[in-house]
């Protein structure tokens, strides 16, 4: 999970930003961008994903400092933390979390039946994320537009988690 997660950020953002500043070509009117893929577990972890949320914490502090140490070079580091995204990776969490509050509950509960809790219960605009979402983001923090935007990590989850 780290060796992905923590270091592939790390790898990448070293590789990227030594590429870019022997380049010579980023401003303080057009700079570089290095984005990396964090989670609104970088924000707050969730039940059985420990390790995961804790190499997507990793990541959020990674990009931080790394704001910090390339501004100077006119590089921008930003991340995106998804919510809870329509894929493959959130049928296994579904399924493994229904297995444990079932465990708890003494029932079987049925697949998709946890990530709708977690969509009725947590998600103010009441729908899971699809990728178009995420997407969307990240197009914005690859633009422009984000020009003046460096060190954040933007939340995009329909309304879970508050910053």
């Amino acid at each position: 999970m780290f060796s992905i997660n923590v270091y592939g950020v790390q790898n990448c953002y070293s590789a990227a930003a030594k590429q870019i500043i022997s380049q010579g070509t980023s401003t303080k009117e057009n700079p570089a961008k290095l984005i990396a893929a964090a989670s609104i577990v970088a924000f707050k972890p969730f039940a059985l994903l420990s390790h995961y949320s804790a190499s997507k914490w990793a990541v959020r502090g990674l990009n931080q400092a790394y704001a910090m140490e390339l501004a100077e070079h006119n590089i921008t580091c930003n991340a995106y933390a998804p919510g809870i995204v329509g894929t493959a990776m959130w049928d296994l969490i579904d399924e493994e979390l229904g297995k444990k509050r079932g465990d708890k509950l003494g029932q079987v509960i049925k697949k998709g039946e946890t990530i709708k809790k977690y969509v009725d219960e947590l998600i103010a605009l009441g729908r899971v994320s699809v990728p178009e979402d995420v997407a969307k983001l990240v197009s914005f923090l690859a633009s422009k537009d984000s020009d003046y935007v460096t060190g954040q990590c933007l939340v995009v989850d329909g309304g879970i988690i508050f910053t």
